[in-house]
């Protein structure tokens, strides 16, 4: 049987279409692989974000689903603070909707206090100094250190923060940290911050704050 012989310009059309067909499928193979790398990236970028949420402050991961005393409970580097807040009668308060900004000294913290004062503190006849001092490290409202940051620019380099107890904390950034003066001239710097709660938001200082 005679092969029919294809004409020169039935050849060439045949390989532009080839070509184009290979084109084609590398185009969708090109939007496959794209779509594939865009999805991988923002399912890293949510993951990260929750990863950012749930910080590990003493050992225990910080759930945003649970409130301030809650998430605290669960910190092997909070125990006197929560005995603190227990002793003062303060845990219904700080267990409220709020929102509250906690700025939350660890053991360590306490432990720089002057020997006796922490034991002292937690005495019936010591509750109303307990709750001053307490209260005087939580500010009204959801303050996360990015507004910090903000006001801190607005206040041409300083910010002050008026507190439960009615002082006020003066809060500024050094060397890329923030931190926190109170009224004594005492100062606290922000290890942790923005652990975030489901009524606010705390941030893990090195130092008790003194009204």
């Amino acid at each position: 049987m005679r092969q029919e012989v294809l004409p020169p310009w039935a050849k060439a059309s045949s390989r532009v279409l080839l070509l184009s067909t290979s084109l084609k499928k590398g185009k969708q193979v090109m939007k496959k692989l794209v779509s594939m790398l865009f999805a991988l990236a923002l399912f890293t970028t949510v993951n990260g974000a929750f990863a950012q949420k749930d910080p590990m402050v003493g050992g225990a991961a910080m759930y945003p689903s649970k409130n301030i005393v809650e998430n605290a409970l669960n910190s092997n580097d909070h125990t006197t603070l929560v005995a603190a807040v227990k002793a003062a009668g303060l845990v219904d308060t700080v267990e409220g909707p709020g929102p509250f900004t906690v700025f939350a000294p660890t053991n360590e913290a306490f432990g720089k206090l002057p020997a006796g004062t922490v034991d002292s503190l937690v005495k019936p006849e010591s509750h109303d100094q307990l709750t001053r001092i307490l209260t005087y490290h939580v500010v009204a409202g959801h303050i996360t250190t990015r507004d910090l940051k903000k006001m801190i620019a607005d206040g041409g380099g300083k910010a002050t923060l008026t507190t439960v107890e009615g002082g006020t904390l003066t809060a500024t950034m050094q060397s890329g940290k923030f931190l926190l003066t109170d009224e004594k001239g005492g100062t606290a710097t922000i290890t942790i911050p923005n652990v975030y709660q489901s009524n606010g938001v705390i941030h893990v200082i090195d130092a008790v704050l003194m009204p």
